[in-house]
């Protein structure tokens, strides 16, 4: 069975950074694609930024410059590291994960419906 946990949620300060973390256990993620999705209250879930498992990197556009994903296969650990947070930012952020291999596409990679492992979601919350 499968397991994400994430980590590295809080509060922060308009323009400030955090680093959330997430810890993929379970299961042999040899060669895996994750994502991370966010869904602020109200909205619906929404792609941030997602790695494919060739180390192909997408973002959505009101990310792009400020926040990066990036993996470590040694550790199984996947990692969205936020830069100049805005207010906009706030919301639960989630850690996704897939096996499934497929050819590089942002659109498959940023649908949620792709991913068949989640962990339960950390707070980030940014104030102005």
């Amino acid at each position: 069975q499968a397991q994400l946990a994430e980590s590295g949620g809080g509060t922060a300060q308009d323009g400030d950074s955090l680093r959330l973390s997430c810890a993929l256990s379970g299961r042999t993620f040899s060669r895996y694609a994750a994502a991370w999705f966010r869904q602020a209250p109200g909205k619906e879930r929404e792609a941030v930024a997602a790695i494919a498992w060739s180390g192909s990197t997408y973002y959505t556009d009101s990310v792009k410059g400020r926040f990066t994903i990036s993996r470590d296969d040694a550790l199984n650990k996947l990692y969205l590291q936020m830069n100049v947070l805005k207010p906009e930012d706030t919301a639960v952020y989630y850690c996704a994960a897939t096996t499934v291999l497929t050819i590089d596409s942002s659109t498959y990679y940023t649908n949620d419906y792709n991913y068949p492992y989640w962990g339960q979601g950390t707070q980030v919350t940014v104030s102005s």
